[in-house]
């Protein structure tokens, strides 16, 4: 099992940055591909980042890419988002998830670990 926390959420004003992270455990987590998603209110739920178990790959929404990067420490089990530039329109609560397999996917519906979410709010 695999239980995720996330933090680093808070209100910016546009083009600030900010960094999020999110805290597993569980020792399945350096084999887990791990996600970013973000939900609005009234909104779908979004992906924004994606990353397999080793790091090595990683992929984004083209909304943010160019702006966010994904990352994450085994050693430490600990996921990040860093985003840059933001926008009004990255307002959300982000949360992070763990797949539970070993490469990335941009469908919620392939995580089967979430956390509780942070949420970002982007002044104008």
């Amino acid at each position: 099992q695999v239980q995720l926390v996330e933090s680093g959420g808070g209100l910016v004003q546009a083009g600030g940055s900010l960094r999020l992270s999110c805290a597993a455990s569980g020792r399945t987590f350096s084999r887990s591909a791990m996600g970013w998603f973000r939900q609005a209110p009234g909104k779908e739920r979004e992906f924004v980042a994606g990353i397999s178990w080793g790091g090595g790959i990683t992929d984004y929404a083209d909304s943010v890419k160019g702006r966010f990067t994904i990352s994450r420490d085994n050693s430490k089990n600990t996921l990040y988002l860093r985003m840059n530039s933001l926008k009004p329109e990255d307002t959300a609560v982000y949360y992070c998830a763990a797949r539970g397999g070993s490469s990335s996917s941009s469908n919620g519906n392939d995580y089967h670990y979430w956390g509780q979410g942070t949420q970002v709010t982007v002044s104008s």
